[in-house]
């Protein structure tokens, strides 16, 4: 900050060297360039003319420059100008993106020529020549990575054919956090800006290390087309981004869409951002990218916990019992239940046991213990290896179901039809189209379902402001917890044979277990906060229970779920529910919903819907 202070001090004190006359229409023209817009990342403000997105004014030469796109054209200009003794807070050297372009199109031959060492150095140690969009797929567990992630990988000329990919460089976006903020601070300033965004280029070997084996999850890697000359500029405005601060908010303006704009840097005949007027969901995006024409190979990482998944499967209960002890401890080796064995089990055996401590390994500091038991895993293997994984690949998370969903029904509540009409502006529930999804997830960002009874009654049926499941499977080598947390309003059986709209936060733990293929199921104890105007005390707190099954069959998917609340004024609440999906195609869907419900406060209630969903964005 303090270098582009003194940067700006310094040009408007040194004297300019003359800068030709240059014609106002055509400096006009420049500044209503696509490319100049989008090397100042402006957008069309709301009450009109300009506004960028960048919020730094370090990045500006204009005093209003960010809302001028042509008086910021017009002072880049003039300081381009500026004495070459300025070094490295020469403009030239502070925006060699503006300088190349401006150059080209001014035909400007008598610049001052600075020498630019620190941006020379660092352009050299980059060594850009082509791009590869990297998705690490969407980890539940992370609020910051629910939705995916994209960042770039800049590679040099020889790395696909030295295959030295790990040395290459990463460009990422993401929120600068200080301090120590929990996951629900985090959700709420990211919805609101709370947090600065950043651009930061790292050693990629470093965030692979982070996305693959700290957060356990999958990589996608998209190599893409860009041209040598492309890539080069598109880094040179990276550059010009070190440290530039601006807006950054989960759903518009977050990793994704600001990668989108890079990519318009590199290729200014691409329109991207365009596409993403309210929200950018990370696969959103990639699906943009990819129908862009940018895409010419898709390279699939398997995450540390998928191999190790991957290599347990064809082993049998005690195998797997065995790997556990052996993990624990090496000297297993040599017993003879161990020795025993076939050669090819044993191999299997040590080899998932390996994986095993170097999965527990993760984000931990080094134990010299588990280092001594990972080596002696590792000559176990040497003298008897297992074959190598051969992990099948997924679905592309691309070719999943768009993220927002319209949604129409039909139905009927005790004596009363009604229909429904519902608008999610994220992304999918359990039983969503499950293809490139993991079975159990659900990540849902305001919904809301209004009704229109017959007679003209209309009424808010529910708005969830989020709700999240994360229900993983445990199995023998891990044992991960299933939870979810909701909050929002909905309508509950109240006093009256009526139903009440009720305000609530709610959230539970527990375990889900994989009963056969393709079958879930789960139990979780949860805790219930509401408001509701029923109640004599304006805040309820409750206790209960949330269980069923969770079935991919050939329609589609079903659930069934049983679920209780029971408050500490003596309310009772609990339903039954069951909801098959068929899947008519991709990005439209039809389900059944029935439910039951049960209260103290009033007779059963019984209802049945048809509902039709059509994914978009």
């Amino acid at each position: 900050m303090l270098k582009r202070l003194a940067y700006l001090t310094l040009c408007a004190c040194a004297p300019l060297d003359a800068a030709p006359s240059i014609d106002e229409s055509r400096l006009s023209q420049l500044a209503a360039d696509r490319y100049w817009i989008s090397l100042g990342h402006y957008e069309t403000a709301k009450l009109g003319g300009w506004r960028s997105y960048v919020d730094d004014r370090r990045f500006f030469l204009a005093e209003d420059g960010a809302h001028h796109p042509d008086q910021e054209l017009r002072a880049t200009v003039a300081a381009l100008y500026a004495p070459a003794s300025l070094g490295d807070k020469h403009a030239q050297c502070v925006f060699p993106a503006r300088t190349r372009w401006l150059r080209e199109q001014l035909q400007l031959t008598d610049l001052p020529a600075p020498d630019c060492k620190e941006y020379t150095q660092w352009y050299k140690d980059v060594s850009p020549h082509s791009a590869v969009m990297i998705f690490p797929a969407a980890y539940l567990n992370s609020p910051s990575s629910m939705f995916g992630h994209t960042l770039l990988r800049i590679d040099q000329a020889d790395v696909q054919s030295n295959e030295t990919a790990l040395l290459s460089y990463a460009v990422n976006f993401g929120a600068y956090i200080e301090g120590n903020d929990n996951s629900i601070l985090y959700a709420w300033k990211g919805l609101m800006g709370g947090y600065p965004g950043l651009f930061a280029l790292v050693p990629y070997q470093e965030k692979l290390a982070e996305y693959r084996s700290l957060e356990n999850r999958d990589l996608w890697e998209y190599r893409l087309n860009l041209t040598p000359e492309e890539t080069g500029r598109m880094v040179e405005h990276i550059w010009e981004l070190k440290q530039i601060q601006f807006d950054y908010f989960f759903f518009d303006e977050n990793c994704s869409y600001r990668l989108l704009e890079l990519l318009q840097v590199a290729r200014p005949s691409l329109d991207l951002t365009s596409q993403f007027p309210l929200t950018a969901i990370p696969t959103d995006t990639v699906k943009a990218v990819k129908q862009s024409g940018l895409v010419e190979r898709i390279d699939y990482r398997p995450s540390r916990e998928r191999e190790l998944l991957e290599r347990a499967k064809p082993l049998d209960a005690s195998e797997q019992q065995q790997v556990l002890t052996i993990s624990a401890d090496t000297t297993q080796l040599q017993s003879p239940a161990f020795t025993a064995l076939p050669r090819e089990r044993q191999a299997l055996i040590q080899d998932a046991a390996y994986r095993l401590e170097r999965y527990r390994a993760n984000g931990q500091e080094r134990d010299p213990a588990r280092t001594q038991r990972s080596f002696e895993l590792l000559r176990a293997i040497n003298r008897n290896p297992a074959p190598e994984l051969d992990i099948e690949r997924p679905g592309l998370p691309e070719d999943g179901h768009q993220s927002r969903t319209w949604q129409l029904g039909a139905g009927t509540r005790e004596d009363r039809a009604f229909a429904e009409y519902g608008l999610r502006m994220a992304y999918h529930d359990l039983n969503d189209n499950a293809y490139s999804f993991p079975l159990g997830a659900q990540i849902e960002i305001l919904q809301l379902k209004v009704r229109q009874y017959e007679g003209n009654d209309w009424q808010v049926q529910r708005l969830d402001l989020a709700t999240i499941r994360s229900m993983t499977p445990r199995n023998t080598l891990l044992q991960p917890w299933s939870w979810q947390v909701t909050g929002g309003l909905e309508r509950v059986l109240g006093k009256h044979e009526d139903e009440v709209l009720v305000s609530h936060v709610n959230g539970g733990a527990g375990g889900t277990w994989q009963l056969a293929d393709e079958l879930l199921g789960f139990a979780l104890g949860t805790v219930r906060v509401e408001h509701n105007n029923d109640f004599a005390e304006f805040i309820s707190p409750a206790a209960g229970f949330n269980t069923g099954l969770l079935w991919r069959n050939p329609l589609g998917t079903l659930s069934l779920e049983g679920k209780g609340d029971y408050f500490t004024n003596g309310e009772v609440r609990r339903s039954l529910s069951l909801n098959q999906q068929w899947e008519l195609s991709r990005d439209l869907g039809l389900r059944l919903s029935a439910k039951r419900e049960f209260s103290q406060l009033a007779t059963a209630q019984n209802e049945l819907m048809l509902e039709l969903k059509w994914y978009y964005y």
